[in-house]
């Protein structure tokens, strides 16, 4: 992401516990489906995206765009 110009260094993912109790606007999953836990949001979605993890630099950054063009999608729709 620092290539984008974004500094995620002292960015940390967060477990739902740390979120619990709240309602969103949208929940964006990555391929889990059914799976997922339920989070209350007026918009739910599975994104099933490919894993970049064995992916070349190229492959990683298709990923990375894709996500960026679908949140940029889901803005626009929430507006």
């Amino acid at each position: 992401m620092a290539e984008l110009g974004h500094d995620l260094g002292s960015q940390r993912s967060k477990s739902l516990a740390e979120v619990e109790g709240l309602a969103f606007d949208a929940v964006v999953t990555m391929g889990c489906g059914d799976a997922c836990p339920w989070v209350p949001a007026t918009v739910r979605e599975d994104w099933a995206l490919a894993d970049p993890r064995a992916m070349d630099d190229d492959g990683y950054r298709a990923v990375r765009d894709d996500i960026g063009a679908r949140v940029r999608e889901l803005l626009d729709r929430l507006r």
